[in-house]
């Protein structure tokens, strides 16, 4: 929003300001993980070897891979 401000626009408007008017005024807030730190490991939980270390793909379907997105919400986090 400064960039967009002072350069674009070429109002001149001081950072701070632009942070105090975000977060005291309108309230707003960046929606993150925090304190949850979705990548820090559970030592309860159990450890799986790699199975695919030593293994070489040369043929299409003969690994398959999944992809788990953290969508940060206002009461958690929605796995995906």
């Amino acid at each position: 929003m400064h960039t967009w401000l002072t350069v674009d626009k070429g109002y001149k408007v001081n950072k701070k300001r632009i942070e105090r008017l975000y977060s005291g005024v309108m309230g707003l807030r960046a929606i993150m993980p925090g304190n949850q730190h979705t990548s820090r490991r559970n030592k309860e939980h159990k450890v799986y070897p790699y199975l695919l270390r030593n293994l070489t793909v040369d043929h299409p379907n003969q690994v398959w891979a999944i992809d788990i997105t953290y969508i940060p919400m206002r009461k958690g986090l929605c796995i995906w």
